[in-house]
């Protein structure tokens, strides 16, 4: 799908909406709609009108991936909202309540309201319009989100068999994170995490200088980013030989990530989803200590829709990338997490991370 085709359905969005215009701010969402990659900026959108808003750093670089948008250079003043919405005789402007900040929407508003001498331009709140759209991945993005997992793997199983007693967490985050970069990935998708011993119950503990002891296991979670797309991927490896503990855990949460790779279907919602896993460890005892969610919908953002938990209500279809990434995590011994990604095609889950597992007959 083109850059014209979701101008195209998002205008159709507008008129469902009542709404004028539309005014992204998230970067995911301007990158998605104008394929600008810059830090800076907004889509103004209407149905006659696209403009891109950025300042002087940018303006060139603008012009060059945004084909499809007028681009306007701004400074510090925000007095250009109005001056394009009265242009197109836009009155009611959607903007991403979840994204904006409440002293840029009070600086917007402030500056409407300096701008014109009554009320008829308005911000009207929306959530999720774009980005629930974007849940359904096109082809090439597909393409793109299957290179970052496949670098993402790559470092993994390159990395995974020289973790040793004696390194530190940051030290085995390092590698991991150079392992990516000389793949190709242009960025990580979000700080790596490697958690050991005690660490590893805690879901999102940063890689420190914390050091790997024999007998310890090892949760990593890592993702590199391609062309703006993201990859995500947990593995559980142990130090040394495993012990009783670790076989019995790691063996639940694997055979709960396993029943919800085989069962999931389209048509299911993110609830129906979760429980399939979420049963398998509640009925082995440990349902109090899965405490997060089953999954995550991935793309231009590592975390987006669909949601993949409890009372999740979204839909799965086919097109949608999601991981499914059941866990246990106990305060006194550590944790184990075990994460693909999927993409549902023709009713079913197909996993795209490849990166090695433990065998489930420890």
């Amino acid at each position: 799908m083109s850059i014209t085709d979701r101008l195209t359905r998002l205008r159709d969005i507008l008129k469902e909406k009542e709404l004028d215009a539309f005014l992204v701010s998230s970067p995911e969402n301007r990158r998605y709609l104008s394929g600008f990659t810059g830090s800076a900026g907004y889509l103004f959108i209407s149905h006659t009108d696209a403009v891109l808003v950025t300042d002087f750093r940018y303006v060139e670089q603008a012009g060059k991936q945004a084909p499809e948008f007028r681009v306007e250079r701004t400074g510090a003043s925000l007095s250009w909202l109005g001056e394009i919405a009265t242009a197109v005789s836009a009155q009611r402007i959607g903007f991403e309540a979840e994204v904006m900040t409440v002293g840029t929407h009070s600086s917007f508003v402030k500056a409407l309201n300096e701008a014109q001498h009554d009320d008829s331009l308005t911000l009207v709140e929306t959530s999720d319009m774009i980005d629930k759209t974007r849940a359904t991945k096109e082809d090439n993005e597909l393409d793109l989100l299957i290179r970052a997992i496949e670098i993402t793997d790559f470092a993994l199983d390159e990395i995974g068999p020289t973790v040793k007693s004696g390194m530190t967490e940051a030290q085995v985050a390092w590698n991991l994170e150079k392992s990516m970069r000389e793949q190709g990935a242009e960025a990580m998708a979000f700080d790596i995490i490697v958690g050991t011993g005690l660490n590893g119950a805690l879901p999102h503990h940063r890689a420190d200088d914390t050091v790997l002891r024999e007998g310890q296991p090892v949760v990593i979670d890592m993702g590199a980013t391609y062309e703006g797309y993201c990859a995500d991927l947990t593995r559980t490896i142990f130090v040394g030989e495993p012990d009783d503990t670790f076989k019995k855990i790691y063996t639940i949460v694997l055979r709960a990530q396993l029943a919800a790779e085989e069962q999931v279907r389209a048509g299911m919602t993110g609830e129906q989803t979760d429980m399939i896993a979420r049963d398998i460890i509640v009925e082995a005892g440990y349902g109090d200590f899965f405490g997060h969610s089953l999954g995550h919908g991935v793309g231009l953002a590592v975390h987006e829709y669909p949601r993949i938990g409890p009372r999740a209500s979204d839909v799965l279809a086919d097109g949608m990338v999601f991981t499914i990434e059941p866990g246990i995590y106990l305060p006194d011994w550590g944790g184990v997490r075990i994460e693909d990604i999927v993409v549902m095609e023709f009713g079913r889950a197909r996993v795209l991370s490849k990166a090695a597992k433990m065998n489930v007959n420890l």
